[in-house]
């Protein structure tokens, strides 16, 4: 069991992933890599210990859990190489006496709700990269299985994330429509049905977000 999330609890998350954001931004490329080649031994290690939680909440069996577990471990193997993507670049004389550059920067504090068929495999996929790029993140994964996030976050924070980068929040619509609404998230990926889908499209963008709905 776990405690559904009051606004204050949403609100309290969204604001340590804000705080968290500064230093994580500003952390090398080099670390955080190294804190995913951690994470990826933890997982590996662990794997049947996080199939076991999958199996008792879900109810896949225990080989399709393990597949899908494989599956998580090869977005935190693209997440660490991802370093080599963030690069920027710089291009003379795009015109007489003009220079162009660009650089890439993390968006901010991301949200990612998850569904309820895929408990580690999706999480992994969206925390991964989010991370990686240096985004901090708030996690709502489905309240109807929702322990492999908790497992995969302690993962994280065992492998030397900070405080405050990645968070877990548990709820339904209330806390769907706070992560949509509030000023300080400033991008959401979803996966989950149509009909959910279309509301989190619609509502997060009024917001001014950026949105991705699968």
């Amino acid at each position: 069991q776990v405690a559904l999330a009051s606004a204050a609890r949403v609100e309290e998350a969204i604001q340590a992933a804000q705080a968290a954001l500064p230093a994580w931004r500003a952390t090398s490329l080099a670390r955080r890599t190294a804190i995913f080649f951690k994470v990826r031994e933890l997982l590996t290690e662990r794997k049947a210990e996080l199939a076991a939680i999958l199996t008792s909440e879900h109810g896949k069996v225990l080989s399709d859990a393990e597949g899908e577990i494989t599956r998580g471990l090869e977005n935190i193997e693209f997440a660490s190489a991802l370093a080599l993507s963030l690069k920027g670049e710089r291009s003379e004389q795009v015109a007489s006496g003009v220079d162009v550059h660009s650089i890439r920067q993390p968006v901010g504090v991301v949200a990612c709700i998850t569904p309820f068929n895929f408990p580690a495999m999706v999480p992994l996929w969206m925390i991964g990269s989010a991370l990686a790029c240096g985004n901090t993140v708030l996690l709502k994964p489905s309240e109807r299985d929702p322990s492999a996030s908790v497992f995969v976050a302690g993962l994280f924070a065992a492998a030397g994330l900070q405080d405050g980068v990645l968070n877990v929040v548990h709820g339904g619509p209330d806390v769907v429509n706070a992560i949509c609404d509030h000023a300080d998230i400033k991008a959401v990926s979803f996966v989950g049905s149509t009909r959910v889908g279309t509301h989190v499209y619609n509502r997060a963008s009024l917001s001014g977000k950026r949105v991705q709905c699968m």
